[in-house]
């Protein structure tokens, strides 16, 4: 009988161990998907707010400014409009 009793305390030590250990790992994966949830909504919040300032950047007043400005571009007119002609395939050179 005193080995029964023995081994039935061993077992409930044992499972009373594994118990304290799942508990752990458990609040350990909890707090770590916490830490990624917080995460992707910092991450969501910053590509919405990168979207807006491509969206203002992207603007076609924005666009023509910097297009004459930095790169010194100006309207296209008919005076300063220069048409290629295509040449007959006949009078192309081999």
């Amino acid at each position: 009988m005193t080995r029964l009793n023995l081994l039935l305390i061993v077992a409930t030590l044992a499972s009373a161990m594994y118990l304290v250990g799942v508990q752990y790992e458990s609040r350990r994966l909890f707090t770590e998907l916490e830490r990624a949830q917080r995460e992707a909504r910092r991450l969501h919040t910053e590509f919405e707010r990168l979207e807006v300032d491509k969206r203002s950047q992207a603007t076609p007043a924005r666009v023509e400014r910097v297009a004459h400005e930095k790169l010194q571009m100006r309207q296209v007119t008919p005076g300063i409009t220069v048409y290629m002609g295509q040449k007959e395939p006949s009078e192309q050179r081999p």
